[in-house]
Formats: C-alpha cells, sequence, structure tokens
C-alpha cells in the first residue's frame, strides 16, 4: 500500500481546505468511519453514484463502451467532467481519453468507489486538487493517469 502524502495546505482551494476540516471532524465522532465504510452503507452509495453517471452519460448522447474491466462513456462535452475524465461509481466519463493505461487508473478508482461508496466525494476533495499529493490518485498510478510521464529507460544517460 502507497503511503498517503499531505497535500500542501497553501496549495488548497477555499472548498479543498473547508471539506478537509469536516472530514477530519468527522473522524473525531466515534463510529462514524466504521458505519461510513461499512459495506452495506457503501455499496448502495456506489450503485446510486453509478446509476446517477449512467443517466448522465445518457442525457449528453455519450457513447457506452466497456474495455479494460471499465464502463465508460465518451463523446461527451468537455464541460460534464473534470480534467480529462471523471469516474462515478462504476462509470467513466470522458469525451476521448480511453487509452488503455487510462482507463487502468480508472479501473481503481471504481475499487475506490466501490469501497467508500458516497463517502469518497468528501474524501477525494479533502485529497486536495494536485494529482501528486492526492492518495486517491497515486494509489491508481499517476503515470497511467497521465499526470506524470514516464521514465525513459536504456539510454546511455541512465546508467549510474
Amino acid at each position: 500500500m502507497i503511503a498517503p502524502v499531505r497535500p500542501d495546505p497553501a496549495r488548497l482551494s477555499r472548498a479543498e481546505r473547508a471539506i478537509g476540516a469536516v472530514v477530519r471532524g468527522g473522524t473525531r465522532v466515534p463510529g462514524l468511519r466504521r458505519l461510513l465504510l461499512w459495506r452495506a452503507v457503501a455499496l448502495p452509495g456506489f450503485w446510486f453514484a453509478t446509476a446517477c453517471a449512467w443517466l448522465w452519460g445518457r442525457i449528453l448522447f455519450g457513447r457506452y463502451r466497456r474495455a479494460h474491466g471499465v464502463r465508460y462513456f465518451e463523446g461527451l462535452p468537455s464541460w460534464a467532467f473534470g480534467r480529462g475524465g471523471t469516474t462515478i461509481g462504476a462509470i467513466y466519463l470522458t469525451s476521448t481519453n480511453t487509452h488503455g493505461p487510462v482507463l487502468e487508473h480508472e479501473a481503481v478508482h471504481v475499487q475506490q468507489w466501490k469501497r467508500y461508496g458516497l463517502a469518497f466525494i468528501p474524501l477525494y476533495v479533502a485529497a486536495g486538487s494536485p494529482a501528486l499529493t492526492n492518495r486517491f490518485e497515486v494509489e491508481a498510478g499517476l503515470e497511467k493517469g497521465g499526470y506524470v510521464t514516464p521514465r525513459r529507460r536504456g539510454f546511455a544517460s541512465d546508467a549510474p
């Protein structure tokens, strides 16, 4: 497991700091974390989020596809999702960002949604928008998600 990296508070937006404070406060409530992460609570939230994302993709006339263990809508307008694409529940919403490594990255987010349910939303926001310090993006793989460029191997300059 990858150790979470704390985001720099100076780089977080006001909303991210506020949600982070609420999340940290919620962790102090005895049993709240256990309740929210209880499979009987998290899984219905996951399915609700999936249904909402599926409906959103259909309303916007996206093309429904499946690949690399991910269900996704492509061909959506750029205002319909964040960054290069957004996973909500079990559905990835994007315009054209459907390369194999990206879909593998998004498959990890689907598993995160399944584990945390609707609690994933405030947890993700509280983790901060810089992907390099967002523990969920780090866990999904920054390179596969397109946040960092892959290191080139096999060149003489790489030798020790």
